[in-house]
């Protein structure tokens, strides 16, 4: 697919994975893919990715069965962490200076963070994280979001 030309209105979409329930997604992914669903829609000409070891392939098929053309689509199935999705899918969009990414709201600063420390540029759209799934997503991202942080430290301490 053709990169964006001059003003950025054309964007490719980002969808990261997250947990899945008897191979399908589970709430907090499908909010994800259903908040993705306006942004893949104003860009009618960008392609659509994936992310997730395990889950691209369960995404791709509910993305499909809910109208969006699976030629757009790209499936990105090695990532196992929020690093990787960003990282592998810079190599699916080296021609693609910014992107949108989706994923659930308690997940966006750590998104964020690791788009800052690549130089990767952005948009984000939070998905709603389901009610019931809050107290341990939010208690697991705290521990998740220090633990980036100091990676990130250390990466940049020694290079």
């Amino acid at each position: 697919m053709t990169p964006p030309v001059g003003d950025g209105s054309r964007l490719p979409v980002v969808i990261l994975g997250c947990r899945l329930r008897d191979g399908r997604p589970g709430r907090a992914l499908e909010q994800r893919l259903v908040a993705a669903l306006p942004a893949v829609r104003r860009q009618p000409d960008s392609p659509v990715v994936v992310t997730g070891s395990g889950e691209a392939p369960a995404m791709r098929d509910w993305l499909v069965r809910n109208g969006v053309d699976a030629a757009r689509i790209i499936t990105e199935d090695r990532a196992t962490s929020t690093n990787e999705n960003l990282e592998n899918t810079r190599e699916l969009l080296v021609d693609w200076p910014e992107w949108i990414v989706v994923t659930n709201e308690f997940h966006t600063p750590r998104v964020k963070l690791w788009a800052w420390h690549h130089g990767y540029r952005v948009r984000m759209v939070a998905a709603r994280t389901p009610l019931v799934r809050i107290p341990h997503l939010w208690t697991r991202e705290v521990f998740a979001l220090l633990h980036s942080a100091l990676r990130i430290i250390w990466r940049r301490i020694r290079s």
